[in-house]
């Protein structure tokens, strides 16, 4: 049978066991060339492991605008097999050089060849390179924090400005997928970015390692969105014991799925665990399982899909929806999918596809297939500024922003629309600034400004002027997909 574009984007899941008793430590990114008709193309893949002995890998090719899509990775001693299920990609190769190199050969639908992925090193810390790196204008500490609800501690880093305070602050939270405290992309740090730029303009800011990850306790695996709400509530009522914050003015500010955890705490009665006002980045305000339609569709686009296997694709996704969501048994409804998987790929590995039903099926995914995102909305009580960018193919803000505005009836809601600016909140290309003759991905000046002009007018006090980072940015105003924003 016809190999099918298998194009179910789920953000986040662990990938399959590791079957080698001491295989070699895959933890980063590696980068290499892949040659095609009419030039090469860049891939990179990345492997994160989990505290379950299992990893995390999802593949970047910047030049086809495709970020963070979800990969199913088994290494067995020195050999290793990525899967790309929803490109209908696969890498099969060996770990050489103790990790420093994966070789072997790439194949997808019309293309086979061999392709080197070599690791890149870890970024740079946030300096000027080249340059001697200068003393923060701002406190910097390294603390924990226990989530007495699921009994686990949590690592982060925590930034204060200079000053007797006490300042406004927020915690960050992460987008779906494990993610270390700066939520390292290659060479951007969407958090360690954000957290700079906000402190040196007044705003303290607590990130931490997502569960799993880096020194945070817990599992990636076993962790729903609503799970990740108390880990949000643990975080303010730590701030909450900071002498030089003030405690009528602690936020949370989340990026994609972090988003909708900030608006699910805020819709808690509980008043020590309640944010004073909630800043979303990208936010899902549709279904989960609509969500991943729109999103097969953009990326569709981007591979170029024929529409026979668009419709192809959109149909066998459907059907793996609704058998997970109608069989609550995971043994069966792995086996379906398993075997649903394998009918329309006859090349899949049954392993490989095993370990993808695995993942679909997780408690995460589950519960992101029904996951509501308006349903809890009118008991939102607090101001809620609503950011997302239109060029980001994951969260439409067309699609999104609507219906959270809709459903925050009760809240005072500011809905921006940020022309050029992507899913990680980075602007076009041509905007990001030239370091040693390189252009280096950076946080949208135009968010960075809406997000610290709104917060600063939420705490009935004056905006200082940013610290070693320039003067303050002019205000844009933004329109909205339905006319004129609301402010």
């Amino acid at each position: 049978m016809k190999k099918l574009l298998l194009l179910f984007l789920l953000f986040s899941w662990a990938g399959s066991p590791i079957w080698a008793a001491d295989p070699p430590k895959l933890n980063g990114q590696w980068a290499g060339l892949l040659q095609v008709p009419g030039g090469k193309l860049k891939l990179i893949i990345t492997l994160v492991p989990l505290s379950n002995g299992s990893y995390y890998a999802a593949l970047d090719a910047p030049q086809q605008r495709i970020s963070r899509m979800p990969a199913t990775a088994t290494v067995k001693g020195a050999d290793i097999t990525v899967s790309i299920e929803q490109a209908g990609s696969r890498f099969v190769g060996k770990v050489l050089k103790n990790g420093a190199t994966l070789q072997g050969t790439w194949s997808q639908p019309g293309l086979k060849g061999s392709l080197t992925l070599t690791r890149l090193a870890a970024p740079k810390p946030a300096a000027v390179a080249g340059k001697p790196r200068l003393t923060k204008p701002y406190r910097e500490e390294e603390v924990s924090f226990y989530n007495k609800q699921a009994q686990l501690r949590l690592a982060g880093t925590l930034t204060t400005p200079a000053g007797p305070g006490p300042f406004p602050a927020v915690v960050l939270l992460s987008d779906s997928g494990p993610h270390d405290r700066d939520v390292t992309e290659q060479d951007y740090r969407l958090f360690g970015s954000l957290a700079d730029q906000l402190t040196r303009r007044g705003i303290a800011v607590l990130r931490f390692d997502d569960r799993g990850v880096g020194q945070s306790q817990g599992s990636h695996f076993n962790t729903t969105t609503a799970d990740v709400v108390s880990d949000a509530q643990a975080a303010l009522l730590f701030l909450r014991t900071r002498r030089l914050l003030d405690a009528r003015y602690l936020g949370l500010l989340g990026h994609g799925e972090g988003a909708n955890v900030a608006l699910l705490a805020a819709a808690e009665p509980a008043p020590a665990t309640a944010p004073a006002f909630v800043v979303a980045l990208a936010p899902y305000g549709v279904p989960g399982r609509d969500i991943i339609q729109r999103q097969q569709l953009e990326i569709m686009r981007l591979i170029g899909s024929n529409p026979a296997q668009v419709k192809a694709a959109l149909a066998l996704n459907q059907e793996m929806i609704r058998i997970i969501r109608q069989t609550p048994n995971d043994n069966q409804a792995r086996g379906k999918v398993a075997g649903l998987l394998r009918y329309h790929n006859t090349d899949l590995d049954p392993h490989m596809a095993r370990a993808r039903a695995v993942q679909l099926t997780s408690p995460w995914s589950r519960y992101f297939l029904d996951f509501d995102p308006v349903r809890t909305l009118p008991a939102v009580k607090c101001p809620v500024l609503l950011l997302g960018g239109t060029t980001d193919l994951q969260v439409a803000t067309s699609q999104n922003l609507p219906p959270l505005k809709k459903g925050l009836r009760n809240s005072a809601t500011t809905a921006l629309r940020l022309p050029g600016v992507n899913h990680w909140f980075q602007p076009e290309m041509k905007d990001w600034p030239v370091v040693n003759g390189e252009q280096q991905p950076v946080f949208s000046p135009k968010a960075l400004t809406e997000i610290r002009e709104w917060v600063f007018s939420k705490t009935e006090r004056p905006q200082p002027v940013a610290t070693g980072a320039g003067e303050p940015l002019k205000k844009q105003l933004v329109k909205g997909s339905g006319g004129k924003v609301s402010r």
